[in-house]
């Protein structure tokens, strides 16, 4: 029979579950999972809201569930990315999922025009993404106890912000992103104006 290996990367064993993880650490007499882990629930925390005993979900609120991914970085370290299962969620329209994204033409006529004009490129990566924009699908999730600490496992806790997963975050994203860079502008442009501090 042929037997499944165990999947890894740059020689280091990747987990299939959070308890997968914990046994790697003890294994490996270290806990370079449980702190992937630990950091990315830290960061994620901000996307659920805790229903209390008496409070009740949205009408039409669905619920999705979640789970934790692994992986490892180019340099070396652990990653762990907790991930909702948005294709349980089929009720969302299609224009709320369309995300534009750049194209391989443009980026190369991008590196051209700087090159061509002496322009430095400067990029930058934005932590945790999705989480910093509002989520716009009404759902929810029944709480674990490695999400909110045991003494809530079973709660339910509406799910606020964007997760990777869900149909509609990318678009979400990029949308609250958009936004975001626009009021800067109007704001710079409206400080670099000296007729909006003239009186009349």
């Amino acid at each position: 029979h042929r037997i499944q290996k165990k999947a890894t990367k740059f020689g280091i064993v990747i987990p299939g579950s959070v308890g997968e993880a914990h046994a790697l650490d003890m294994v490996n007499g270290n806990d370079f999972w449980a702190k992937a882990i630990k950091k990315e629930l830290k960061n994620a925390i901000v996307a659920f809201w805790l229903l209390e005993p008496g409070e009740h979900l949205l009408v039409g609120s669905k619920p999705i569930p979640y789970h934790i991914i692994f992986d490892v970085r180019f340099d070396l370290t652990q990653k762990a990315r907790l991930v909702a299962g948005g294709h349980i969620h089929k009720d969302v329209p299609v224009h709320t999922t369309f995300s534009i994204a750049a194209s391989c033409d443009s980026i190369q006529i991008g590196f051209l025009t700087d090159a061509l004009n002496g322009l430095d490129i400067m990029a930058c990566n934005i932590g945790i993404a999705f989480i910093n924009a509002p989520n716009q699908e009404c759902v929810h999730v029944k709480v674990g106890k490695e999400l909110l600490g045991p003494e809530h496992e079973g709660k339910f806790a509406v799910v606020m912000q964007a997760l990777y997963g869900p149909n509609s975050a990318s678009a979400t994203w990029r949308q609250h992103f958009s936004n975001a860079i626009t009021k800067e502008l109007d704001y710079k442009s409206t400080i670099a104006d000296p007729k909006v501090y003239m009186k009349p």
